[in-house]
């Protein structure tokens, strides 16, 4: 059996926030976050299996939240064309605010393409390790205040399919129809500077991602 005698924080979900008096259940209260390594690329997956999984199980009450922390990404194509999509914060794990117990570990457990908890390896009755003997280990509240404070102050971030060297076409502005070589790239500040050829001279300059198409 899973110990349960553990010291819970409270939920870090939007109760708290509201401002309201919120009546919480003891499952609510006794609750913890928990970090589940999945099979890459199969996070969404896993959240709608495990969302399934706790009403046919009936363990709604134990397994409170499944998310998949992300951040808001615009990818600048090589047509110079803008594309926005979210982002994993972190590929491979899926956050689970649950009461650990029995019942609600086998049914994470038992989900396809959950690898494991994330917690203390520990040996087995034969003595070895590996995957299947995992303590799972709860998130500090400070490590769970940190991820999702994170995730809410996270601004937009510019990904450009651009790297030092590449050719470009300039689409807009001053140098319009200029040809250059990228010689810096600044996603944070979604800017990149080329090397132009200005009445003969090889002149560095300035240019917003979206000014730019990348030469094939």
């Amino acid at each position: 059996m899973m110990a349960t005698n553990e010291s819970y924080d409270l939920p870090l979900d939007n109760l708290e926030s509201q401002g309201e008096a919120v009546q919480v259940s003891a499952y609510e209260t006794a609750s913890r976050w928990y970090a589940v390594q999945v099979a890459s690329g199969c996070e969404k997956r896993v959240k709608l299996n495990i969302e399934h999984r706790i009403q046919t199980l009936d363990v709604a009450n134990r397994i409170l939240q499944v998310e998949i922390p992300q951040t808001p990404t615009v990818k600048l194509k090589k047509d110079g064309s803008r594309q926005t999509v979210d982002e994993k914060t972190f590929p491979g794990y899926v956050l689970i605010r649950m009461v650990l117990d029995e019942d609600t570990w086998q049914a994470i457990k038992n989900t396809p393409n959950v690898i494991n908890f994330v917690g203390a390896e520990q040996k087995s009755k034969s003595g070895n390790r590996g995957r299947g003997h995992v303590k799972p280990m709860p998130l500090t509240r400070s490590e769970v205040q940190r991820i999702f404070k994170r995730v809410e102050e996270q601004k937009t971030v510019v990904k450009v399919d651009m790297d030092e060297g590449d050719s470009v076409l300039v689409l807009s502005g001053p140098f319009k129809d200029f040809e250059g070589t990228v010689i810096e790239v600044s996603p944070e500040r979604s800017k990149l500077k080329a090397l132009l050829s200005i009445f003969g001279r090889d002149t560095p300059v300035e240019l917003e991602f979206n000014q730019v198409k990348k030469q094939s």
